[in-house]
């Protein structure tokens, strides 16, 4: 079979079996696409080891480099549909013949209490477009929630009297996350303030231009605010309250993990918090447990 149908064969099982987002559907086309545009349209009972080989010599030689990070991405892809065709009895590679690159352990940035004290209180709440703001900075703490999840909360979804709802995530997995009372109570005067039947929980309210010819928008999608938008606002109110770290949606995730960690959360309650799939990617945040050790040194050490 040639590499291309087997592919088409993959993408249209991680679609319809697997159910897979958009997202990855796109991003496995793409990197599948730049395989076979290295190997041209062979049989996959050509792939073997030497090929792949090449192919990752070929990724990171490319010009403009490509980060180790990014190049597992490829090679997880291609993982991924070795998997698919030994499940169909294709002839081919045997997907655990390939090893990911070694990838040195990140560190996180988080922003400590008073830093995120310097940060809410540098959003000015006297228009309705501040309260948005504070509301929406006060959530992302309270939740951990990535910057995807909560562009596509509606208000119906926010359980305000209970205090927590459920988002769906990657790979379309629904959790429940929690809000603070700062949290419940900033997105009550938000809410308080709309004078609107809008669907989207946060809002642009700059009134959008009509386009001539165009249908009525009932549910206010046109005004949905974007995480562009979003990403924008964070940096510039980091930047007025004089934080100098950079401070992004993530930030805020990561300070959300930080502090349940410091505050003696256990780190699978964490994974569950945060919606990871695995353990390992919640474990970037065992900076924490280094602090933690280094008190428990200076408590008892003499």
């Amino acid at each position: 079979m040639k590499l291309s149908e087997a592919t088409r064969h993959f993408l249209e099982h991680c679609e319809i079996e697997k159910n897979q987002s958009q997202r990855t559907l796109v991003n496995y086309a793409h990197y599948l696409e730049r395989f076979m545009k290295f190997t041209g349209d062979v049989e996959i009972n050509a792939i073997d080891l030497e090929m792949v080989k090449k192919y990752r010599l070929h990724l990171n030689r490319l010009a403009p480099a490509l980060s180790v990070k990014t190049q597992n991405y490829h090679i997880i892809a291609l993982r991924a549909f070795l998997k698919y065709a030994a499940k169909r009895d294709w002839k081919t590679l045997e997907p655990e013949k390939i090893e990911l690159s070694k990838i040195p352990q990140r560190t996180v940035e988080y922003l400590t209490r008073e830093e995120l004290e310097m940060l809410f209180r540098a959003v000015s709440t006297s228009k309705i477009t501040g309260l948005r703001n504070r509301a929406i900075l006060e959530l992302l703490y309270s939740t951990g929630l990535r910057i995807s999840e909560l562009v596509g909360l509606n208000r119906d979804q926010v359980n305000l009297d209970r205090g927590e709802f459920q988002v769906r995530g990657k790979g379309q997995k629904m959790r429940i996350v929690f809000l603070s009372e700062r949290a419940k109570m900033w997105l009550t005067e938000y809410m308080s303030a709309r004078n609107d039947n809008l669907e989207p929980l946060f809002l642009n309210h700059r009134r959008p231009r009509t386009q001539k010819g165009e249908e009525l928008d009932t549910k206010g999608e046109r005004r949905r605010l974007t995480a562009y938008t979003i990403q924008e606002m964070v940096r510039t109110t980091a930047y007025m309250a004089g934080i100098v770290k950079k401070v992004t949606p993530h930030t805020l995730r990561h300070s959300f993990a930080t502090e349940l960690l410091i505050n003696g959360a256990d780190i699978r309650s964490v994974q569950e918090m945060l919606g990871h799939s695995s353990i390992t990617t919640t474990q970037i945040y065992t900076h924490i447990t280094n602090k933690k050790l280094k008190e428990v040194h200076s408590k008892y050490h003499r």
